[in-house]
């Protein structure tokens, strides 16, 4: 399918009058294809066309998706870049995909509290920029959370295969749907299973335009939602919401991007009444397992969705792929013989075949000849009371960076963890603050050398080492 035919076989869908999204205010389909046509002539007077390459880097609003879509239809492959970026973070990923053209919001920088209905931005061609990457129509960045991140590129192709994975997931939203979606648009599970699909089902999109969970949850009420997608943060907060009005719409709950922790999954069913559904996917592929039927349960994923090729190695996944995901030549490792390595550990029942999480292959540290999976130490971690985050590290020694309240000393997580794990299994130090570093996905970091320069600066005196 040519590039422009992709964008237009989505946009195409629905009469005019039609709800398209909602955040302060309605958008209808032929409103965003207004839009989408009146951004595209203007790129293209601009030069955007076919084969070149444009970072695309805004806050979250209705003008972004407009934007993505108008310069897909000229051709363009798309580097998006998340918004909320520090300039060191994002300065390096610019410097390496070496766009021809910059699309940036009017002051791009600094947090963004919700979606808008419109955002101002400029256009502006950068010297010595790379033409685009032959076939790849979107550029993303992984999350990085355990290191540099990965430049990851995907034809079309990709895209919509994965948007036919979503609509063979029973229960999936459709037509008949209001979507309230969490998940930001920046990134793969908002873009396509939120914005994506939503155009190629016919299902309504709401936006909040604030992430206070008390006003999310009001317009979740207000508008009619049947289905929230986020992540177990969102779900985590919403479960706090005291006061909640009556939500007789609401569905289904769907979460990607880490695993649900039992707790917020057990809060959250007990205040909503539903369960936390999983579905589990990487940016380079997109969606790769899911269960919106209710019947999974952390750490369950459920089943691999039709069109997508696994295998499993020593409990380690595997994805069939046409070609490396991956740009520029780097962590070539990860792709061999047309298999994608994810690193993930994952078990699949011999009788159902819904796969379960069991943590990460990199998560393994050797200390002693014996070998430590880190995702355990985590999980003990995260069975005390007053703990509500915890990232265990390997480097010299084992380290545990632990987010708790304020009480909650390295003494008392010393005794804690040895009173359920091997000697060889105990921290040797623990870095306790109120809250850990999250990267621009809302997931934590996890590279040590961050967490070190984070957490340590800002809490130092409640760093010990157990002895």
């Amino acid at each position: 399918m040519a590039t422009t035919q992709w964008v237009s076989h989505l946009l195409d869908r629905g009469a005019d009058d039609d709800l398209w999204a909602i955040s302060s205010a309605p958008v209808t389909r032929g409103q965003l294809r207004g839009a989408v046509a009146e951004f595209e002539e203007g790129f293209r007077q601009q030069g955007i066309g076919a084969g070149n390459s444009v970072l695309l880097r805004m806050t979250p609003s209705f003008t972004y998706i407009q934007v993505l879509l108008a310069l897909w239809n000229c051709g363009a492959q798309v580097v998006l870049v998340d918004f909320r970026l520090k300039p060191a973070e994002y300065e390096p990923l610019a410097q390496l995909v070496r766009p021809q053209y910059l699309v940036a919001a009017a002051g791009a920088g600094g947090p963004v509290a919700g979606f808008r209905q419109e955002s101002d931005f400029t256009v502006r061609r950068l010297p010595d920029g790379r033409p685009a990457v032959d076939g790849i129509q979107l550029v993303q960045f992984s999350s990085g959370s355990s290191g540099r991140p990965k430049v990851i590129g995907r034809p079309a192709d990709s895209v919509l295969a994965e948007i036919d994975r979503h609509a063979g997931l029973p229960g999936v939203p459709g037509e008949d749907d209001r979507v309230m979606l969490l998940n930001s648009v920046m990134h793969n599970m908002g873009l396509v299973s939120g914005v994506l699909h939503a155009l190629a089902s016919g299902a309504g999109l709401i936006l909040p335009p604030t992430l206070r969970p008390a006003e999310v949850v009001r317009l979740m009420a207000a508008t009619g939602a049947t289905a929230v997608y986020g992540t177990p943060v969102h779900y985590d907060l919403l479960s706090r919401v005291a006061d909640r009005p009556r939500l007789p719409a609401l569905r289904l709950a769907v979460s990607g991007g880490e695993r649900v922790p039992q707790e917020t999954y057990e809060n959250f069913r007990a205040r909503f009444g539903l369960p936390v559904s999983p579905v589990y996917g990487l940016t380079e592929t997109g969606l790769i397992a899911g269960d919106l039927s209710g019947t999974s349960v952390p750490p369950q994923l459920g089943l691999p969705v039709p069109g997508a090729e696994i295998k499993i190695v020593d409990e380690e996944l595997y994805v069939r792929m046409d070609r490396s995901p991956y740009l520029y030549g780097e962590h070539a490792d990860r792709y061999t013989h047309g298999w994608l390595r994810t690193y993930d550990r994952v078990r699949q029942d011999p009788v159902t075949g819904v796969l379960s999480m069991l943590g990460r292959a990199d998560s393994l540290a050797v200390i002693g000849g014996l070998k430590v999976d880190l995702a355990e130490v985590e999980n003990v971690l995260l069975t005390h009371a007053r703990v509500t985050e915890a990232v265990v590290t390997h480097g010299e020694v084992i380290e545990a960076f632990v987010g708790a309240d304020p009480g909650v000393g390295a003494d008392e997580l010393t005794a804690w963890c040895r009173e359920r794990l091997s000697p060889v299994k105990v921290p040797k130090r623990f870095h306790v603050s109120r809250l850990l570093p999250r990267n621009s996905m809302g997931k934590l970091v996890r590279d040590r050398a961050l967490m070190h320069g984070r957490v340590l600066a800002e809490s130092p005196a409640r760093a010990q080492e157990e002895r």
